[in-house]
């Protein structure tokens, strides 16, 4: 790392292909939104030579041909694979979006990936939600290293940068986070700001100057060379830090010379075991240039210091009966085990699954086992079928260059898997194996749509259906309680996002529509009512007289029925009749119009005519009985309580907990759970925390999560109540 000064890179217009597990990489992009890692990886594209200097390929695609919706919002929304070559080795690029929102869309690249790029602004710093994502990195051991970016920024400071992040990365070994180059800067423009030129190699004392539109190595002048002593030193004693031969920090700080190979040796050995994080500048190249700053010492970074597939642990397997089963991580001639990381669908092609394969070898027109399991809550059935897989190809934008085959550890895109979803295991149909799925996070913001037409109505369930299908973190519900379609995003980004692509791709127009929450009632104390449906307008009339006592019940009793009735006052026959006509009138409510819960009603007498009785007549009564018992009481309003968790740093404890208060909740106690973080439970009205996803990311900084389920339903206080039943319609 920074000795060389050229690799061979990849040429445009042609798919970047790998025969063997040793020649991958595979790379997740981690970053803030703004933080530069789309741009970054068009950078790196240009360096390969997979772009041309326009951005182009051959056929005239672009990088920047992805998804139109993220054109009209500017930002990434999606995970997207970019594959370049570099010294002979396969280096599949992973953008992730920054935007909380789609942390789905991280997850599935963390998932695919055996190493990880966090990408930080130099004006911007570090916020919580990437330290958050580092944590998680840092506890299955996966391999990183920083990108400080925006160096042109007059506010840029890549020392202080540098600084931040080993304060928000290392803090259990500051020294495992160090600069390998250090920003040449030229001359200072007339506004004082003095722009960043090349590098300066820490290890190889070479200058590496980009101001020509690509890398030329020189020697550093003299004077330039004590600046660099210091921190050249700090960075040897952390590599050494990191060797195992244990005598090396002796001899070093007994003035011994190390050769610089047997430092890169054992930093790339850091590196790959993921005790080691290097910090790099980048910046994208200059118009006609033909590389970015700092671009070369990326991809030397992690073609030479990046582990192999090899390296990256095999996720637990399974049979279908759940049977486990021991595989060698990467083996190509091993049984079939891949797994699909992303879905979308495509115009012209259809469904277009982008699959990691863990073992064996997948070639065009396989016939696979497809199997998922494990996520029937969010609207995926748990499905096992044999498909015979399309086309297997690379993307390149919205191209897709055809491909051969797709060996352990690679990346590729197949086509025409029409049940795989995301997270499904692919498999050989003669050995179906199932992998054990990533964690995903739970959708918890509510958004009540309908269709806007008859003719939208016919293709909404389809649309819902490939929606869920290509994005776990979403949920779909059917409210059996309030008769809404409901789709449960991550926030409203997410939300917007599915609503464009259910009009533009699957031509889905829907309204949003106030989402409702399944409010119950019930009888405050005793009450006793009367129903009498006594009706003659010649012919047949209608006949039927109940008297009824109620009386509530603890919560979750539903409504039971009791037959008191002697003597034959209400004809045999016609008891159930009143049952059923109670049971209805419950059903609709009889106050604000909320199903009527937790109830004893208990038939004590009535009346009845030989002729004008009848079943219906009965039922009307059993309902009039019902109404006017209501009218004898106070009737509760009876609300959902939600068991709330909230994961939060112990800096927002007070501001959540003071939130939680404010929003009726009763908080139920406080636990350490490491980090610097505490879990917060409480109990909260599902009325109170519709939009507590968007509302604790804010308050927290994008650093707390929740989860919430669903506890009991308990009385509304009156106030609240009383504006509810105010409302038209007596809609929540």
């Amino acid at each position: 790392m920074g000795d060389k000064t050229h690799a061979h890179p990849g040429a445009a217009g042609r798919a970047v292909t790998a025969d063997h597990p040793a020649s991958i990489r595979n790379v997740v992009l981690v970053g803030p939104s703004g933080s530069g890692k789309t741009t970054l990886v068009e950078a790196l594209a240009l360096t390969a030579g997979a772009v041309n200097r326009a951005g182009r390929v051959e056929d005239g695609a672009t990088l920047s041909d992805y998804d139109d919706i993220e054109h009209r919002q500017h930002r990434s929304v999606q995970l997207s694979l970019v594959p370049v070559e570099w010294d002979g080795v396969k280096i599949n690029l992973l953008d992730t979006p920054g935007y909380a929102d789609f942390v789905g869309e991280l997850r599935a690249g963390l998932r695919a990936a055996d190493a990880a790029l966090f990408v930080v602004s130099a004006s911007d710093g570090v916020d919580g939600a990437t330290r958050l994502v580092w944590e998680e990195c840092q506890a299955v051991g996966m391999p990183r290293a920083i990108v400080v970016t925006h160096l042109e920024s007059a506010r840029a400071d890549f020392e202080e940068m540098t600084r931040v992040c080993a304060e928000a990365f290392g803090a259990d070994d500051p020294d495992a986070v160090l600069p390998l180059y250090l920003p040449l800067r030229g001359p200072a423009g007339p506004d004082g700001h003095a722009p960043v030129t090349g590098l300066v190699g820490l290890l190889s004392q070479k200058l590496f100057d980009y101001s020509p539109g690509e890398r030329k190595e020189s020697e550093p002048g003299e004077d330039q060379l004590p600046g660099l002593q210091d921190s050249r030193a700090r960075l040897i004693e952390g590599i050494i830090a990191e060797s195992e031969d244990e005598t090396l920090m002796d001899r070093y700080l007994g003035g011994e010379q190390v050769d610089v190979g047997t430092l890169v040796e054992d930093l790339e050995k850091g590196v790959a075991r993921g005790t080691f994080h290097p910090v790099l500048a980048a910046a994208p190249a200059a118009e006609g240039a033909r590389q970015g700053l700092g671009t070369v010492e990326l991809l030397e970074l992690v073609t030479r210091g990046f582990p192999t597939p090899f390296e990256h642990p095999m996720p637990e397997v399974t049979g279908i009966d759940g049977t486990p089963r021991r595989l060698s991580p990467c083996d190509t001639d091993g049984p079939l085990v891949a797994e699909v990381v992303k879905t979308s669908s495509d115009p012209y092609v259809g469904r277009i699954s982008l699959v990691r394969v863990f073992s064996g070898t997948l070639r065009p027109e396989d016939t696979v086992h497809v199997s998922g399991h494990g996520l029937a809550d969010r609207g995926h059935e748990d499905h096992d079928v044999d498909e015979k897989s399309g086309a297997l190809s690379m993307a390149f934008g919205r191209q897709q260059r055809p491909v051969t085959q797709a060996v352990a550890g690679d990346l590729v895109c197949v086509a025409k898997l029409g049940r795989a979803e995301t997270g499904d295991t692919l498999s050989a149909k003669d050995d179906p194996l199932l992998m054990e799925p990533w964690r995903m996070p739970d959708p918890l913001l509510p958004l009540a749509i309908q269709a806007h037409s008859k003719a939208d109505e016919d293709k909404l369930s389809l649309g819902l259906s490939r929606l869920v299908a290509e994005d776990p973190t979403m949920r779909l519900e059917q409210n059996q309680d309030t008769h809404q379609v409901v789709l449960w995003c991550l926030g409203e980004a997410h939300s917007d996002v599915a609503l464009e692509r259910l009009r533009s791709r699957y031509g889905v127009q829907v309204d949003v529509v106030p989402h409702k929450v399944p409010l119950r009632e019930t009888f405050a104390g005793k009450a006793a009512g009367r129903g009498r449906h006594v009706k003659q307008s010649g012919g047949h009339g209608q006949y039927a007289i109940c008297e009824i006592e109620v009386e509530p019940l603890p919560g979750g009793s539903g409504i039971e029925f009791v037959d008191k009735v002697v003597g034959g006052a209400v004809p045999r026959q016609f008891i159930p009749s009143v049952e059923k006509g109670i049971r209805a009138q419950a059903a609709k409510g009889v106050a604000a119009g909320y199903p009527l819960v937790d109830l004893r009603v208990t038939l004590l007498d009535g009346k009845s005519h030989s002729v004008d009785s009848s079943d219906a007549a009965f039922q009307t009564a059993g309902a009039l009985a019902l109404r006017e018992a209501a009218g004898e009481t106070r009737i509760h309003l009876l609300e959902p309580v939600a068991e709330v968790g909230v994961l939060v740093p112990d800096d927002y404890v007070g501001a959540v907990m003071s939130d939680l208060s404010s929003r009726r909740g009763r908080v139920l106690g406080t636990e350490q759970t490491g980090f610097g973080r505490t879990l917060i439970r409480a109990e909260v009205p599902e009325f109170e925390i519709g939009r507590y996803a968007i509302d604790l990311r804010s308050l927290s900084h994008g650093t707390a999560t929740f989860s919430r389920a669903y506890a009991r339903h308990e009385p509304m206080p009156p106030q609240v109540a009383e504006r509810l039943r105010e409302q038209a319609g007596h809609t929540p």
